[in-house]
């Protein structure tokens, strides 16, 4: 059996009769809809959606950071002047 990752849960059918209901009820957190009690998907709202792709974009940025400050001591100086 899968783990739910939210503390409120709704069935499908729950979801199909008043989802804004959910939404509601849930006040922002993620909402896990279960097809015979095992997680089928989580229904968020779109704010918390949104702070979620920002959060992973951020990490994503932050890696490629570390990746290029890795790759600094292979960097060959040049002036402007050079150029």
């Amino acid at each position: 059996m899968r783990q739910v990752l939210s503390s409120y849960s709704a069935s499908i059918s729950e979801l199909k009769k008043n989802p804004t209901a959910l939404l509601n009820d849930a006040e922002g957190s993620p909402i896990a809809i279960l097809n015979h009690n095992t997680p089928a998907a989580y229904f968020v709202p779109a704010e918390t959606y949104e702070w979620l792709i920002d959060k992973l974009e951020d990490f994503e940025l932050a890696q490629v950071v570390r990746d290029r400050a890795d790759e600094k001591k292979e960097a060959v100086e040049v002036s402007l002047d050079e150029l």
